[in-house]
């Protein structure tokens, strides 16, 4: 099994320190109340030298002999129906999740989304290559997303990627996962100090979405996380086993992602939940997803279309030299030659992807993802229009006669252009 032995910095989140003995080895570590305890049913621990300097543990993410099944069978009390691959699709409560996350938190287990750990002496340098993102900028501790493009700049994934002590983590979509891994161990040339892992199934993921997130960090006594920079993570202890927890998650700065073993899966489960999160599962995630306007593989990124196209300013590095890619991204910005952009579309009925969108009975765009709206109120979709063809607020039809409205979402509308001045 794979292992991420070294990677786990723990940090003390409780400032409940424990001291070495003087054989070097690390006593039990005290945790605030037995009453706080049995109130989260984990703890949350550290450990810390006399001179309060962290050290490193040698946890391992891989799991002890366990039901793999934990998870699902302590989900299936909620109400989950899962699918034949293992993934929760509802809970039959997708409204309520879907107003949670816009006016309290939900918890969602993304656990078939893909993780990737890059590891050896060469990993920055190599991933500073083969994506978008500035690596040699980011510390132990930070994180940033980044885009896997082809030659050309069409467009793979989004990874979202933790920058850890002796790697660096990437989760990415499922659908992409394995080919992505083949990409990068192709291009390992025979002198780079480079190994790639796939940990997706030693591993646990989960995402916390909604305003109410900080408050369910503060009341895990995470609260030092609250207000971090995107990406920012650092590591505890969860009953012995090894938990990261991450500012952001995959479609959004805010919120907070957790990274862990099966075995301790079912425990933070639980705890979320008893804090007030509402479970939401992938049929509600997938429409959360097209109204915030976050770019999904074979949907919005594929080979039709570039990462500039795309808007993934906040993952593109000006100034970080060669990378893949890179040079048809600089002539693209140098020559003004981006001729669409992704938009979202308000639809008064639904609209089969791939549809046309036209204004006048001329064609100007395509459409990628459509969904519901709240409450089966209207549809909501994802589409790329030619420029300067639309503004906000404007009409058009998609397919042979739905009428639409284009808007902005969260997602895109964060994206910043950087400049050449910038250092990522």
């Amino acid at each position: 099994m794979a292992s991420i032995t070294g990677d786990l910095l723990l940090l003390n989140p409780w400032r409940s320190f424990s001291f070495l003995d003087q054989n070097g080895a690390f006593p039990w570590t005290q945790t605030k109340t037995k009453e706080h305890k049995q109130k989260h049913k984990f703890t949350l621990s550290s450990k810390t030298t006399r001179k309060g300097v962290v050290l490193a543990l040698p946890f391992d993410l891989s799991p002890p002999p366990i039901d793999h099944d934990l998870l699902q069978d302590i989900v299936a009390t909620e109400g989950a129906k899962v699918s034949d691959d293992g993934i929760v699709e509802t809970f039959d409560n997708d409204d309520q999740a879907f107003d949670a996350a816009d006016n309290g938190v939900v918890v969602v287990d993304l656990s078939h989304f893909g993780r990737i750990r890059v590891s050896g002496e060469d990993r920055i340098q190599f991933l500073h290559n083969q994506t978008t993102a500035n690596f040699e900028c980011l510390h132990e501790g930070q994180g940033c997303d980044t885009v896997f493009v082809t030659p050309t700049a069409r467009t793979i994934d989004i990874a979202h990627a933790w920058i850890m002590k002796n790697a660096v983590l990437l989760v990415v979509s499922p659908v992409t996962s394995r080919s992505i891994s083949e990409m990068l161990n192709k291009y390992i040339f025979f002198n780079d100090k480079v190994e790639i892992q796939d940990i997706t199934k030693q591993t646990c993921f989960f995402v916390l979405v909604g305003p109410k997130s900080n408050q369910i960090m503060e009341e895990l006594m995470l609260g030092d996380l609250v207000g971090q920079p995107y990406g920012t993570h650092q590591h505890f202890s969860v009953n012995g086993m090894p938990i990261t927890v991450g500012v952001g998650n995959v479609i959004s700065e805010k919120g907070f992602s957790l990274l862990m073993s099966p075995a301790a899966a079912g425990s933070v489960w639980k705890t979320i939940l008893s804090q007030g999160a509402i479970p939401m599962g992938s049929n509600a995630w997938e429409k959360l997803r097209i109204f915030q306007g976050r770019p999904a593989p074979q949907k919005e990124l594929t080979n039709e279309y570039n990462v500039l196209e795309a808007g993934l300013w906040n993952s593109i590095s000006l100034n970080k030299g060669c990378y893949k890619g890179q040079e048809t991204i600089a002539r693209l910005i140098t020559y003004d030659g981006v001729k669409q952009r992704l938009w979202a579309i308000r639809l008064s009925a639904p609209a089969e992807v791939g549809s046309l969108i036209t204004i006048d009975g001329k064609k100007v765009g395509k459409l990628t993802s459509c969904t519901s709206g709240r409450k089966e109120n209207g549809y909501f979709g994802l589409g790329y229009i030619k420029r300067q063809t639309v503004s906000e607020g404007d009409t058009v039809i998609v397919g042979d006669a739905v009428p639409g409205t284009v808007v902005e979402v969260p997602f895109l509308a964060g994206q910043r252009s950087p400049t050449r001045s910038s250092s990522s």
